[in-house]
């Protein structure tokens, strides 16, 4: 989005923790605490702040958030950057968001609240927090602290406004952008072809919620059914829930399963064309009631191939555009059922598939029409309000 916002008026810069978490490579050298590093073809740009290495999500990862929160709110850090307009803080942890609300504070502009998960309620969904706790509580209330600071609230998941409407926040006030896709980066005419091995691929992260135990039960399945033959499945990526699986993977005995690392970004479109077929899957939560916006599944219909859609989310745009087949979450058998039918489909059939998922992304979620959206809300954010809207708003917020 940085890249394309310069066309509708406006330029990016990014603070981003300088620890890349999927391969734990860190940006920075030693004794540099942020960098600015521009945005390739546009006048934007990332401003790497240093925060320490972590695995997993014990305390090192609280401490790292905790570190990039106070590095970037240092007058140091951004003395370099222009004096911006507008902040808009993501929840890609809720320290994140809550550093946007205070240099938007700072420095006398509207903050803008992109909320990418739920926080905490997905983790208290997911059984990483009980209801009731005392950090529970306190994450709630300083998410409500949030919505009412920020003057308008990005979400990315679709029904999102449904959690945050009862929290007593104007409807008006939230605006729906998902997550994208940047269609330059995969070629057109790349089908499906006939080949004498069916590859299934799924790349992503490795953690709890993203269900992989089943996928491998339903590989053992698969491997165990005779219309299984020359099917195979290649899982690239990283995360905390890796090592179990790859041991999940040995005690299951599979012999057509290989876990290989992470792919970088720019070479995501030549992997995916190695793929016969994705698999998409989630665990059964009831946080997906409000839907989701994975850049992971737009990939892979961007990749023009076939996708099982494995997830009980409210919203599924692999049945939606009829990009491929959907099961019940958590069903290593309706899965593994999935896989086989797949494969056993003809030629045409998948080509069917494939063009329909890459139509249906160019039309909802291609990064240059998302930006546009954007643009347009970054505009109306810094127009100046009528008197008696300010004074309501400044009314209903407590002072910090």
């Amino acid at each position: 989005m940085a890249r394309h916002l310069p066309a509708f008026g406006w330029r990016a810069f990014v603070l981003a923790s300088s620890l890349e978490s999927s391969t734990g490579r860190q940006r920075l050298p030693a004794g540099v605490m942020a960098r600015l590093t521009p945005v390739e073809q546009g006048p934007s740009g990332f401003l790497w702040v240093r925060a320490p290495h972590y695995r997993g999500n014990g305390l090192r990862r609280v401490i790292n958030m905790l570190a990039y929160t106070g590095r970037s709110l240092l007058p140091s850090t951004t003395r370099g950057l222009p004096c911006p307009a507008v902040v808009i803080g993501s929840s890609v942890h809720p320290f994140a968001a809550w550093a946007g609300q205070r240099l938007a504070r700072r420095f006398g502009v509207p903050f803008v609240f992109e909320v990418r998960d739920l926080w905490p309620q997905t983790l208290i969904d997911l059984g990483a927090l009980r209801e009731g706790a005392v950090l529970t509580r306190l994450l709630q209330r300083g998410e409500r602290w949030l919505y009412r600071e920020a003057r308008c609230i990005i979400v990315l998941l679709p029904q999102a406004h449904e959690y945050i409407c009862p929290l007593g926040i104007p409807r008006d006030r939230i605006v729906w952008i998902p997550n994208g896709v940047d269609l330059q980066a995969f070629p057109e005419s790349d089908l499906p072809t006939e080949r004498e091995t069916f590859t299934v691929m799924y790349f992503g992260a490795h953690g709890r919620a993203n269900a992989l135990e089943h996928l491998l039960r339903a590989m053992s399945i698969v491997e165990r059914d005779p219309r299984g033959a020359n099917i195979s499945l290649r899982l690239l990526g990283d995360g905390p829930r890796k090592p179990a699986l790859i041991q999940l993977a040995q005690q299951l005995q599979l012999q057509h399963a290989q876990f290989e690392r992470p792919v970088p970004k720019r070479q995501i479109a030549s992997v995916a064309a190695e793929a016969d077929a994705f698999v998409f899957c989630l665990e059964k939560a009831s946080v997906f009631r409000y839907g989701i916006s994975s850049n992971k599944l737009f990939d892979f219909m961007a990749s023009q191939r076939p996708v099982i859609f494995s997830c009980n989310a409210s919203n599924n745009p692999v049945a939606q555009s009829g990009a491929g087949l959907s099961v019940e979450p958590d069903d290593s058998a309706a899965l593994a059922d999935a896989i086989v039918q797949l494969k056993e489909l003809s030629l045409i059939e998948r080509q069917n598939m494939a063009r329909a998922g890459l139509a249906y992304v160019r039309e909802n979620h291609d990064y240059r029409s998302l930006t546009r959206r954007l643009g347009q809300v970054l505009d109306e954010v810094v127009r100046p309000r009528p008197a008696q809207e300010r004074s309501e708003r400044t009314s209903s917020v407590p002072a910090s």
